[in-house]
């Protein structure tokens, strides 16, 4: 989407041509770098920042959309929502205050809306993206913590933290339904085909799973941690949660009858994970602790190799051609690049680092988008 390779990348593409390994992936990472208000675009075939945009605010997120050639950035310290163009000329095209603070933001699957959850006033909005204004406003009774979004990218899930509960509404008719809970709740997932919600029951140090439709619960599932991170396996059929309390990561299969699985131990203080499709498929687990990755194989439910990355990991991210794992060190500033290669724990224990790019002041997500 980006034209200008050729002009600005020359040299670089021709050096990242002699790499033995590894043949690039043809798109762009854009990272949001907290500390230094602005996201950074990194070219993933030359492996290198071609342009840092400036932002009015501290970005946290970002999203690629699936649809148009933009990204998408959101400054929840100001509650603002920027559309970046990556068509031609790299730059904010238009901008949304969407509220006085915001927490996060998800894409609808179609691509033609974005949901920001927002915390002053109390909100879950919904963004028009051809118009870029505001769709719809559903009122939330207490501090939202965390939302998904269901795959008929209407219905939503909103956990309320302290509160004890969590909300179901939809969209379009702005109706919405509380649903008490044991504890308090944080991050909240829908499965795969929308018929369940996952809600991580933090104080309790369990997994609450509930009908979206009928809101019955379906299961409590105790934890030997707190559930901190979830990442799902990409076909959704088993979820990896980590968190405080155990240097491990448990397996949960969510679907028929739930349960856990099994706990696999994956280096000091598993924090945020992404899993790569394929066979056997791998976790890639973030231990900002040993400034490292532990690369668990799905299959066998195994750590077989651990990456020496940058310090203050906390953001994995996993190219679309399943070739290279980015990771974000936050305390470093820079993006790790390790090669996916079905090698891993053959030999030995250590996975080689890729490349390190420096990025910026906290990178803290990173949206991936082909060219």
């Amino acid at each position: 989407m980006i034209s200008r390779r050729s002009l600005l990348l020359a040299p670089l593409a021709a050096a990242a041509c002699r790499r033995k390994r590894g043949s690039g992936f043809a798109g762009y990472a854009f990272v949001a770098n907290e500390d230094g208000q602005a996201i950074a675009v990194v070219d993933l075939t030359a492996f290198a920042v071609i342009q840092h945009i400036p932002l009015d605010g501290s970005p946290t997120a970002v999203i690629a959309s699936p649809v148009r050639p933009v990204i998408h950035a959101l400054t929840p310290s100001n509650g603002t929502l920027h559309e970046i163009s990556t068509a031609r000329k790299l730059e904010v095209r238009r901008k949304l205050r969407v509220a006085s603070t915001a927490v996060s933001m998800r894409m609808a699957g179609a691509g033609d809306s974005i949901y920001v959850l927002c915390r002053a006033p109390r909100q879950l909005v919904r963004i028009d993206l051809d118009t870029f204004t505001v769709a719809a406003r559903i009122p939330l009774p207490a501090d939202p913590f965390d939302f998904d979004l269901a795959p008929d990218g209407v219905t939503a899930a909103v956990s309320l933290g302290a509160a004890r509960m969590f909300v179901l509404a939809n969209s379009k008719s702005g109706e919405s339904v509380r649903i008490p809970t044991r504890g308090d709740l944080g991050l909240v997932r829908f499965q795969s085909d929308g018929k369940a919600v996952i809600l991580a029951n933090t104080s309790e140090r369990m997994l609450s799973i509930y009908e979206t439709g009928s809101r019955r619960t379906v299961a409590h599932l105790p934890l030997a941690l707190r559930p901190d991170n979830f990442c799902f396996k990409p076909d959704g059929g088993q979820l990896f949660v980590t968190g405080e309390g155990l240097d491990a990561v448990v397996v949960v299969y969510p679907y028929h009858t739930p349960q856990v699985a099994e706990t696999v131990l994956a280096g000091r203080t598993p924090g945020a994970m992404a899993a790569c499709d394929g066979e056997p498929g791998y976790l890639f687990v973030a231990n900002p602790a040993s400034s490292g990755v532990t690369i668990v194989n799905i299959k066998t439910r195994r750590a077989v190799a651990v990456a020496s990355v940058g310090t203050g990991p906390g953001y994995v991210a996993i190219t679309p051609d399943n070739q290279y794992a980015l990771v974000l060190n936050a305390e470093s500033g820079d993006m790790a690049v390790l090669l996916i290669t079905s090698r891993f724990g053959n030999r030995q224990k250590s996975a080689p680092l890729f490349t390190l790019i420096p990025v910026g002041s906290k990178p803290v997500s990173a949206a991936i988008q082909k060219a």
